[in-house]
Order: structure tokens, then sequence, then C-alpha cells
């Protein structure tokens, strides 16, 4: 029987202003960024969080704590490969991913390609057919249906051995 494990994560950033937001690796055109010790990539933190308890490694403010000035402004990208690194010193494989950002704006669908496609080039290129994104609204309910955040969740699905 095969050792499958799933792992789930999920992630907050408020909005900041004088930032570039960054989502899925990619900067996208929005009046504010969102706060973080990193470029505080809301969705990359999800995924590395689920990818991380899934392999039961812990989270990313385990590996990379914003109390340590060596990650201030780091990549979250590069945070996600140093995550597909510590899979594969563990022998572990990613058999798909599936995310969703949760705000009202900006709209994330026209950026879905890009943020998959940095995805996969971060974790040994995994085919972008097993990687889902997408975005959601909370229909103007909560922080981020007040325009004070973005939240997101991801799953992920790997295999031991």
């Amino acid at each position: 029987m095969e050792n499958l494990r799933i792992g789930n994560g999920f992630d907050v950033h408020a909005f900041a202003d004088n930032r570039e937001l960054v989502l899925g690796g990619k900067k996208i055109p929005h009046g504010k960024g969102l706060l973080g010790h990193s470029d505080a990539d809301v969705l990359i933190h999800a995924i590395a969080d689920s990818l991380l308890s899934a392999a039961s490694l812990g989270d990313i403010g385990l590996h990379f704590p914003d109390s340590d000035m060596k990650f201030k402004g780091i990549s979250s990208i590069s945070i996600l490969r140093e995550v597909y690194s510590l899979l594969l010193k563990s022998n572990i494989s990613i058999i798909n991913i599936d995310s969703t950002v949760i705000c009202e704006s900006p709209k994330i669908s026209p950026h879905v390609a890009d943020i998959k496609q940095n995805i996969s080039e971060a974790i040994g290129g995994l085919s972008v057919g097993r990687i889902g994104v997408k975005g959601t609204t909370t229909e103007k309910l909560g922080f981020t249906g007040r325009g004070e955040g973005i939240a997101a969740m991801a799953v992920s699905l790997i295999r031991v051995g």
C-alpha cells in the first residue's frame, strides 16, 4: 500500500501601503501589498504549510521564523523551494496541491496560469495540471470582505518513500 499523506495550510496577511502585492510568486497590480516579514505571499505560505504538515515537518514559522532577520524580505517562492528541498531529503514526492485565495480584490483568475507555473518551477516541475489555484470572495463579509487583507488555504497530497 502506498504511503500517502494529506496536509492543509492556512495563512492571512493584512493589506499595507507602500508594498507590492505578491501572490503565487507573481507581482500583481493593486493599490496595496501585504504586510509581513517576508514578501507576505499568503498563497505560497499556505501551500508551504500544507506540504510541511503532510510531511510532519512542522510549519514555515519553525523553518523561517519572523524573528530571524536573515528572512526579512525573503521571496516566498524561495521559501517554497526550501520546503521542496526538505521534502526531497525525506524521500517525499508531491502528488498534487489545491489552493484558494480569499479576497474581494484583486481578481485571481487572470493570474492563475502564471501562478501555477511559478509554483511548478519552485517544486521540481510538478505538472501544472496537478496544481489547483482559484480565488473566491466572502461576499463582502469579514476582514477580507472589508478589504483589510487576504487569506489563503491549501491542501497537499504527498507520497512518502
